[in-house]
């Protein structure tokens, strides 16, 4: 169905489109017609981070910021579904037009901003939500708190999420909140991982249950900074890495119209890139801490691709933009084909 869609969103604005086809999914869900939309793989079950996953594929965070729609893409056959980026407060994020589609490259650049309705919105969504699957919750800062103080933030955060996540991402490496990706930095990344582990630990305690931690990271960074940051995950015992956000840059996409816009771009000119910065950060922490891949899978063969060069799971998101729901059966079905019907175990 969503071939013969596509040509009608891409007429829309791209944030316009997003808005349009989330809606159309709440629709098709409420209305038992989700068997149009997607047809949802058999399970494919992996163990990572401590959880039995249904299978290795998830929705990346981004797509839906304040879990409105966890329902319905729940429903799409993912094995996991990632929401957020949410703050400890609402903010409307950058000033519109803010995302553009570049479809010659199969790509998005997008400034959003952490544009999301706040993370106790978020946690209402999630409770009235009858999403029983692996849920993972991505946290930020707002765009208004000082670096010295985002720790602050991200602890009001996790404090609020943790009984209601299966895990918790914590995203210091979007380049559209400016001065985020300094938090990367082995200093000062270092205090901040280690008072937010302790967080962690807390929490788990009190509710008698561990949740993973996991942070996601960009690919914009040197060998000698993956090396901090790996020695930093090593050292706090960190859960996990998502490889990686979106680039800033643009120079694969120069040509085109939308190229030189400011903001992240995403799809198939970053899964390059994204996947050696996976690859790199595989070797660095051995098999000490699971990573995900995400950036630029548009087909079965690109999420292959990215568990070859060390991810123990994928995410997906532009791909679906271009390719639409059945890509998440795509990928699973590839990844049964190449890696066989025990995968995980």
């Amino acid at each position: 169905m969503y071939s013969f869609l596509r040509p009608l969103l891409f007429t829309l604005d791209a944030e316009s489109a997003h808005r349009a086809t989330l809606y159309g999914l709440d629709v098709a869900h409420r209305s038992n017609l989700m068997s149009l939309v997607a047809r949802p793989p058999e399970d494919l079950p992996v163990d990572v981070f401590g959880i039995r996953f249904p299978n290795p594929v998830g929705l990346a965070a981004g797509l839906d910021k304040n879990a409105d729609h966890l329902d319905a893409l729940g429903a799409l056959g993912f094995g996991f579904v990632e929401v957020g980026t949410t703050t400890p407060r609402p903010q409307p994020g950058n000033d519109k037009p803010r995302m553009f589609r570049l479809p010659k490259y199969e790509a998005v650049i997008n400034r959003l901003g952490f544009n999301n309705a706040g993370v106790d919105a978020l946690v209402r969504n999630v409770q009235k939500s009858s999403f029983r699957g692996v849920l993972g919750i991505n946290i930020g800062k707002n765009k208004d708190t000082p670096n010295d103080k985002a720790v602050d933030d991200y602890l009001f955060c996790l404090e609020r999420v943790y009984a209601h996540a299966s895990y918790v991402t914590v995203n210091i490496s979007s380049p559209n909140t400016q001065g985020l990706r300094d938090l990367q930095e082995e200093a000062t990344l270092r205090r901040f991982i280690e008072t937010l582990r302790e967080a962690q630990e807390r929490l788990g305690s009190q509710s008698g249950k561990r949740k993973p931690m996991l942070l996601k990271i960009a690919p914009d960074l040197s060998e000698i900074e993956l090396d901090a940051i790996a020695e930093v995950l090593l050292a706090a015992r960190v859960d996990g890495v998502i490889c990686t956000n979106t680039t800033i840059d643009h120079s694969s996409v120069a040509s085109d119209p939308h190229g030189n816009e400011m903001g992240g771009l995403s799809g198939k000119p970053l899964f390059a890139r994204s996947t050696a910065v996976l690859h790199g950060m595989r070797q660095r922490l051995g098999e000490q801490v699971g990573i995900i891949g995400v950036g630029g899978i548009l087909d079965g063969s690109n999420a292959v691709e990215k568990l070859d060069a060390g991810a123990r799971l994928v995410q997906i998101y532009s791909g679906m933009v271009y390719r639409g729901p059945a890509l998440v059966a795509e990928c699973v079905e590839e990844i049964r084909r190449q890696r066989g019907a025990s995968y995980g175990f």
